[in-house]
């Protein structure tokens, strides 16, 4: 029988926590691309997905830090690429991505703030945007062996990270009200 004290213990958290917690991140980011999403019909062929991933990624990042946040975003959006029918995507997407929640994590839990300022959470996001631009640009630019090609895909990222944006603000202040999260 369980000690009764033992129970309003908080959950060690090591490395098999970690490992669990961030399999469950990627799942959610996976997931959240996978069945939501949403074609932009007057974008060109690349850049006119619209999905619920980019979300997820903003939120693992400003809950959890840079580590957790690169491998959701790197993994669960390299993973819908692979399943979803987006193979030749989906290097571009796990460097695209794994920067970006890189990004958005370290920034929003820099100087101790552990994802706690909505301002610099919003900041880590924007901040966090030309890298994922760039990355797409690049591995865009030699994949059509043009530099103009790519020009095309930046409205449609501009539009996804806008939207993920919008929905992980709100979601991140409401968790963050969590006594797990404070």
């Amino acid at each position: 029988m369980q000690n009764p004290q033992s129970l309003s213990r908080p959950i060690a958290r090591g490395k098999t926590f970690d490992l669990i917690l961030t399999s469950m991140l990627v799942a959610l980011v996976f997931v959240s691309t996978m069945l939501l999403n949403i074609r932009i019909p007057f974008f060109a062929a690349n850049g006119g997905l619209v999905h619920l991933g980019t979300a997820m990624l903003f939120i693992s990042a400003m809950l959890f830090g840079p580590k957790k946040g690169a491998a959701a975003g790197a993994l669960g959006m390299g993973l819908f690429d692979i399943m979803g029918g987006w193979l030749l995507w989906a290097p571009i997407t796990i460097v695209a991505r794994g920067i970006q929640g890189y990004v958005v994590g370290k920034v929003a839990w820099s100087k101790n703030r552990n994802g706690t300022s909505i301002g610099w959470n919003i900041a880590a996001a924007v901040i966090s945007i030309p890298f994922m631009l760039v990355v797409y640009y690049i591995g865009e630019a030699i994949m059509f062996s043009s530099f103009v090609i790519p020009l095309a895909s930046i409205p449609g990222n501009l539009i996804q990270n806008a939207v993920g944006l919008l929905i992980a603000i709100p979601v991140v202040i409401a968790l963050k009200k969590l006594p797990y999260f404070k």
